[in-house]
């Protein structure tokens, strides 16, 4: 898509999109021109990308150096027992094709690392992180900030899960290490290959995580920005709870300590966590 030159092909595929007077034919270029790095092929990583390429972001990148096993497939939406074995970038990247050959995929079968991050992130509008362990997030969310893109997390464990958005690099407005200054002690919170996780849990969260997204992209709706939302899966709960700028945030507060990722360099991704 080039401006709001659509094929007929396309004007059929994002209809519903276009037909939104909060999207519309602008939107839906808009869109089209976007890039969105997708931090995580896993659980909540493959309903975000799936969604973000059915609703025609032009460009998604996936950082994930694993390999599809078929203990991943009660949640993994996009792979498939076919494909155990295969990276995991490359399968998500299989299923993105397969739903919608508009979208451009640039595959990183990376870990993400102190070295590589800042360039990954800078090169993308915006990042949905969905990684499992807080080592990763952690870095993420620091890159993210350094970068100045706005990062829309989510996590899960069990039947429970939390969003929320960070643009502290535009300036009044919280960072990730607002909510969490710093990773918990090694043992504190269980794993998910130790606690379990409901696998639906997953694309819910994942649904939300994308939609945030399309949000953000599109510049419509209410940001979750400044707000933390928290689902509890066998209550059928939701609430929202109120994030504040730290002032003594290490990260985004007037006296900020981190400058760079040099902190992460010796820090290794632990297991799949939980929420961070």
């Amino acid at each position: 898509m080039s401006g709001m030159d659509f094929t007929e092909d396309q004007i059929r595929r994002y209809a519903r999109h276009i037909l939104l007077p909060e999207v519309g034919g602008t939107g839906q270029a808009r869109l089209g021109r976007s890039r969105v790095l997708v931090v995580g092929a896993g659980g909540l990583g493959s309903p975000v990308a799936l969604y973000l390429a059915a609703a025609g972001v032009g460009t998604i990148g996936l950082v994930d150096d694993d390999v599809v096993e078929l203990s991943n497939l009660q949640r993994q939406i996009a792979h498939t027992t076919g494909r155990i074995g295969m990276p995991k970038v490359a399968s998500a990247a299989e299923a993105i094709r397969a739903l919608n050959p508009d979208v451009r995929v640039e595959q990183h079968a990376v870990r993400l690392t102190a070295g590589n991050a800042l360039a990954l992130v800078s090169s993308y509008d915006l990042v949905c992180d969905g990684s499992d362990n807080f080592a990763t997030r952690f870095l993420v969310a620091d890159a993210c900030h350094l970068a100045g893109r706005t990062l829309v997390s989510a996590a899960v464990l069990r039947f429970e899960g939390q969003l929320s958005t960070f643009r502290s690099h535009r300036g009044g407005e919280p960072c990730y290490r607002c909510l969490h200054p710093a990773p918990p002690a090694d043992g504190l919170v269980p794993s998910c290959a130790e606690a379990g996780v409901f696998g639906a849990v997953t694309g819910v969260l994942g649904a939300l995580q994308a939609t945030e997204a399309l949000k953000e992209l599109l510049g419509i709706g209410e940001t979750m920005s400044g707000r933390l939302l928290l689902w509890d899966a066998l209550a059928a709960r939701f609430r929202t709870v109120l994030l504040r700028p730290d002032p003594a945030c290490p990260l985004c507060g007037p006296a900020a300590r981190i400058r760079d990722l040099s902190e992460h360099e010796t820090n290794a991704p632990a297991v799949c966590t939980a929420p961070a």
